[in-house]
């Protein structure tokens, strides 16, 4: 498809549209661990589209699975009807799961998945007699998509300040588990970490138990810059949570599905939540698909009253739409028949050796990796705090042929789980020789 001179209509997500426009960075097509531009160029894709290409693009089964299904069922409603692959997706999801969470529910986005954990929560206490819990618990720089419900528990400042007031009882935050002075440049998890899940007990004592619906925390912190959790910190909040009858959310929409080399992040941690979200990956990132799971207490629970009677008033026209479902299957299997979680609990050590070679860099200001991904902190200009961020996509698109993903002043690699020690080395040298440009 040839490109218009008129980019004017496109407002684009996340982007300064104005400074874009000018030099825009078109991607036409994909293969494999590459985007590819109108004139061919092929551009080494550092991050697996979005956090949610896990098993690299234009995969056959995938294509060829979305291209059965639109010639079988284009479209079919989940109000009051079903199609079969909904149930097939919803079985092999859940079966990826920890034990006792055996339910899926399904949506279009992460952002759809996280206001839809977070209610929930909140009707699941209602539900159970306690209707006062309607506090939500997010985290400082947590990201939970950009829907009302995820931008008041998240904690990213620039989602939030344009958008207030925001959801009542969402405004208390539990710290990010990150101290630099004692965490810089760690390889992988930080230890201890339950000082941090602690500070769960200072809102409980401020505000009561009793008020308490949901807390929600992504198992590492993705879109803030790859934050790892300590050692101690997810099981301790786990148990704080049960202490005080909360609810514990992970979002694994960027964790889920071979990111941490695991289904979730929950079985590589050994923590159980009450709700997982989940999204992206889930039929990598080929047609928009998220949802929860929810523990089989939560589900029951809502399982109750006349039989003809609707139990849980929340959905999509789109949820468990069939062309999604159809590529989380053939997405599912290839994850499995190649077994790319596996592979990538072995590639996260060349990830881990070869990001942290930039220590000393131009401008580096910390190194931090989880899994299949990593955080390079650039060292903002003090006038301009974003300005070298920017100027490093625009240097990898034309100077290295890359694809980079940066927030702020952070770089963010997450490879796909197909990518090789070669190309992570490029993806490492081509971000070292941008960040010798950085002015």
């Amino acid at each position: 498809m040839s490109l218009r001179n008129d980019l004017s209509a496109f407002w684009l997500p996340f982007t300064p549209n104005r400074d874009f426009k000018r030099q825009p960075r078109i991607l036409t097509r994909a293969e494999g661990m590459y985007f590819y531009d109108g004139a061919g160029r092929a551009l080494l894709d550092t991050c697996s589209g979005l956090w949610c290409v896990n098993a690299g693009h234009g995969r056959a089964p995938i294509v060829e699975a979305i291209r059965k299904a639109a010639g079988e069922l284009d479209f079919a409603p989940t109000f009051q009807f079903a199609h079969p692959s909904a149930f097939a997706l919803a079985e092999r999801v859940a079966a990826l799961a920890p034990a006792g969470m055996e339910h899926v529910f399904f949506v279009n986005s992460g952002s759809e998945a996280a206001d839809t954990a977070l209610k929930i929560a909140r009707a699941y206490a209602l539900k159970c007699g306690q209707g006062g819990r309607f506090r939500l618990i997010g985290r400082e720089r947590g990201y939970h998509g950009t829907m009302f419900g995820g931008i008041s528990v998240g904690g990213i400042a620039n989602n939030r300040k344009p958008y207030g007031p925001l959801v009542p009882g969402t405004d208390d935050h539990l710290p990010l588990p990150y101290d630099k002075a004692a965490m810089a440049f760690t390889k992988g998890q930080p230890g201890g970490g339950a000082s941090y899940a602690d500070a769960l007990e200072g809102l409980v004592a401020l505000h009561g138990a009793e008020t308490i619906a949901a807390v929600i925390v992504e198992p590492f912190a993705g879109s803030a810059g790859v934050f790892a959790p300590p050692r101690d910190y997810l099981g301790r909040l786990r148990a704080l949570c049960d202490r005080h009858g909360i609810v514990l959310i992970f979002d694994e929409v960027i964790t889920g599905f071979g990111r941490v080399g695991h289904a979730f992040a929950a079985e590589r941690y050994g923590v159980t939540p009450d709700i997982i979200t989940f999204a992206k990956g889930v039929n990598n990132g080929s047609v928009p698909l998220g949802g929860v799971i929810v523990a089989n207490k939560i589900h029951d629970a809502f399982m109750t009253g006349p039989e003809h009677a609707i139990e849980l008033f929340h959905g999509n026209t789109y949820s468990g739409h069939p062309l999604a479902c159809a590529a989380g299957l053939a997405t599912l299997d290839l994850y499995r028949d190649e077994g790319l979680f596996e592979r990538a609990l072995q590639t996260e050590r060349v990830l881990e050796a070869a990001v942290h070679a930039l220590k000393g860099a131009p401008f580096v200001a910390d190194i931090r990796n989880c899994g299949m991904a990593a955080g390079i902190d650039i060292e903002p200009d003090p006038k301009a705090p974003g300005r070298r961020g920017y100027e490093a996509i625009r240097r990898a698109f034309h100077d290295q042929d890359m694809v980079i993903r940066v927030g702020g002043d952070t770089i963010a690699l997450a490879p796909a789980l197909i990518a090789t020690e070669d190309e992570i080395a490029r993806m490492v040298d081509g971000v070292r020789a941008v960040l010798t440009r950085l002015t």
